[in-house]
């Protein structure tokens, strides 16, 4: 916890820009029935039934500093579509960054493995020597602020039924274009000196 708290006191700096990795499911639901349309004092009605048609994972990355935030829809969420993720970290959205700094958690797919699984040994080591990588701890997912952004995406755009991928990649993707703003940074306040305070139950008792 107090590696990614100091992560964040980190000032903003183009040749180390830090970033944050999270994913979320989310299902394809379709209509069995047309919904009603919205009447004055009435709000729109839908059937309570409807068809599962699949699964849609959403893979964020954000500078919180800068606040920007980017959404790649996949078909899977598997170690090969996350080493496809670094690659464009890496090749596409930050080229001349000297190092990423990365805080992500600690799936089993977030380890350099994915890449070696996925590219050739030169290529792996290549995109693994890029990245300077803080994970947070278990049950501790709420220090990565990209959780922050997922729970605004599936507040503003996920709480609803979304028929099938072309609209659920529109909807999102209008989402990202209007949260790309400097006023959409981050301001992280929680500091290790909140965490010795506020979570003091969780530290070692010691005796004299």
């Amino acid at each position: 916890m107090e590696d990614v708290l100091e992560v964040y006191t980190r000032p903003s700096d183009p040749r180390f820009p830090q970033v944050c990795f999270d994913e979320v499911s989310t299902q394809v639901l379709r209509e069995t029935r047309p919904p009603l349309p919205a009447l004055p004092g009435q709000s729109r009605r839908q059937d309570a039934e409807y068809l599962r048609a699949g699964v849609r994972n959403g893979l964020l990355v954000g500078e919180p500093l800068a606040g920007w935030r980017h959404v790649t829809l996949t078909e899977r969420r598997t170690t090969v579509d996350l080493a496809h993720q670094i690659k464009n970290l890496v090749d596409v959205h930050y080229p001349q960054a000297e190092r990423i700094v990365l805080v992500l958690d600690n799936l089993n797919t977030h380890t350099p493995a994915s890449r070696y699984t996925t590219f050739p040994p030169d290529e792996a080591k290549r995109l693994t020597d890029k990245l300077e990588i803080h994970y947070t701890p278990k049950h501790g997912s709420w220090l990565n602020m990209a959780e922050i952004e997922l729970s605004v995406l599936s507040r503003q755009c996920l709480d609803r039924r979304l028929p099938d991928r072309v609209e659920l990649t529109d909807v999102v993707a209008a989402w990202e274009a209007d949260r790309i703003q400097p006023d959409a940074r981050i301001d992280w306040r929680f500091t290790t000196t909140d965490a010795h305070i506020k979570l003091k139950r969780l530290y070692p008792s010691l005796q004299e």
